[in-house]
């Protein structure tokens, strides 16, 4: 099943940007250690305020439901809407459901801007907090914006650095790529990935500081740290030089072998399972035959939810609410405001399965259909899910691979961390994030295949391909090496 050529053709980033981004990631040290991070986000803990709460839909501030459809919205048309979906699956097992969803057609910013500092790449990074949050302040990209924020209809300041996004003259791209967001929550909702090199001196402020991509993939590793922005645009961002080698990193203990094969990985000159035209062919083929459909409806026209005093919950307790919160912030372009927030029921499970093959370590993606995609498929994590929603139902009827993922024994787990999504729109949004390595050869369905990382970052350099629960352990996986 192995092949001798590359993975991945050449494309992208030339060979000098590629060999500067894999120093960067080799290095755990730069203008601060790593200690010197972590001392500097407590201090910006305790410094930055937010005081969130759960709040009924009554006191929402210039939000309204629709005496008609029922649609939840902001007064001023913009932000984001509340409707509903009604979806449906053809096929030997056709399939029909409605459910809210949100909605947003703005693209917003999703930025990391970077700059050498003796000699190595640097990433400016952000100490945020989001009222959906979890743990409150994480670390965020330079810029996090939806258009409403930026073309300021908030009200507020404005986004601080935009303009190295926004103005040519002020930087240069490296990453700039649509990206979606989740396809269960959000209706075709995308964002502006980009990583751009600054021009010039950068002013400084005290809720942003440089650090070496090396020392923000160790930060992977720590739970609830880097938040879902960064993780999606640096998966975005080829991290092996051309010739396949990464300075600086080294393999010990047990887990060496399944380093080096990860290593290996990350190359786009090693041999692969598949090769990618192969991969595009067969995922392609899936798209075009798919009967998937999706439409927007009122949410007054959705079956089986139920609208409460302070939330939009599933008649059944499962999936999801929408539910209402107000916020007061020391720190943001906004001091205190309300919003809708959506709050799912449990925390979901997010894991690849990884076979070593003739010594590259590959994952096994799924072109996983969602209603609120663009194309209605992207791929996905080999697991998906929320495992409480499928808690009463047999063996044979829960997702596939969702019990071998669980009863992994800690030698097979490369990776093991719960991470939050995006805390603007999802509230204590929670999921396992797993990379699980099996030395089986399972049966592999036709909506899967076997994937190195390289071919999966190939494919992000173009929209609509990965979604963003790959996009996460993609990077995520740069914390094992």
């Amino acid at each position: 099943m192995s092949r001798k050529h590359p993975a991945v053709p050449p494309d992208g980033l030339d060979a000098p940007d590629l060999r500067r981004i894999a120093e960067s990631a080799a290095a755990d040290s730069g203008l601060l250690s790593l200690g010197g991070v972590h001392d500097w986000f407590e201090e910006r803990r305790k410094a930055i305020r937010m005081d969130v709460r759960r709040i009924p839909f009554a006191e929402l501030q210039r939000w309204g439901f629709h005496p008609v459809t029922g649609n939840l919205a902001h007064d001023s048309g913009r932000f984001f809407t509340v409707e509903g979906l009604r979806a449906r699956s053809e096929g030997p097992d056709p399939v029909s459901w409605s459910q809210p969803i949100m909605h947003q057609p703005e693209v917003g910013f999703l930025g990391i801007l970077v700059k050498e500092f003796d000699g190595v790449l640097h990433c400016l990074m952000q100490a945020k907090a989001e009222p959906g949050n979890a743990e409150g302040l994480q670390l965020s990209p330079t810029v996090q914006a939806t258009r409403s924020n930026y073309t300021g209809v908030h009200e507020g300041s404005a986004v601080r650095y935009l303009e190295y996004f926004t103005d040519p003259g002020k930087g240069r791209p490296l990453v700039d790529v649509l990206q979606s967001e989740h396809g269960s929550w959000f209706f075709r909702k995308r964002n502006r990935n980009l990583v751009v090199e600054a021009v010039g001196d950068v002013p400084e402020h005290e809720d942003y500081r440089w650090l070496t991509l090396g020392q923000v993939r160790r930060l992977l590793g720590v739970p609830d740290l880097v938040n879902m922005d960064t993780r999606t645009v640096l998966a975005c961002l080829p991290v092996a030089p051309p010739d396949g080698s990464l300075e600086g990193v080294t393999a010990d203990g047990s887990r060496g072998a399944a380093v080096a094969a990860l290593t290996a990985s990350l190359s786009a000159q090693a041999p692969a399972a598949h090769t990618l035209p192969e991969l595009l062919r067969w995922f392609n083929g899936l798209r075009a035959r798919s009967e998937v459909a999706a439409q927007l409806v009122p949410l007054t026209a959705v079956d089986g939810w139920v609208r409460d005093t302070d939330e939009i919950r599933h008649t059944g307790g499962q999936h999801f609410a929408i539910v209402a919160v107000s916020v007061e912030a020391g720190n943001r372009e906004v001091k205190g405001w309300t919003q809708p927030l959506l709050s799912p029921r449990g925390t979901g499970v997010v894991a690849f399965l990884a076979k070593r093959i003739d010594g590259v370590l590959h994952v096994l993606a799924r072109a996983h259909p969602e209603p609120g995609y663009v194309d209605l498929i992207e791929l996905a994590p080999t697991v998906q899910c929320v495992p409480d929603d499928h808690a009463h139902l047999p063996p044979e009827q829960r997702p596939r691979f969702l019990d071998q993922v669980l009863a992994a024994r800690p030698e097979q787990i490369l990776y093991d961390a719960v991470q939050s999504e995006e805390g603007g729109r999802f509230y204590r949004a929670l999921s396992r994030y797993l990379v699980v390595e099996t030395d089986e050869d399972p049966v592999v369905p036709d909506d899967y295949r076997w994937m190195t990382v390289a071919q999966l970052v190939a494919l992000l350099q173009h929209s609509n391909y990965c979604n963003i629960q790959a996009r996460s352990l993609i990077a995520c996986l740069q914390s094992v090496w």
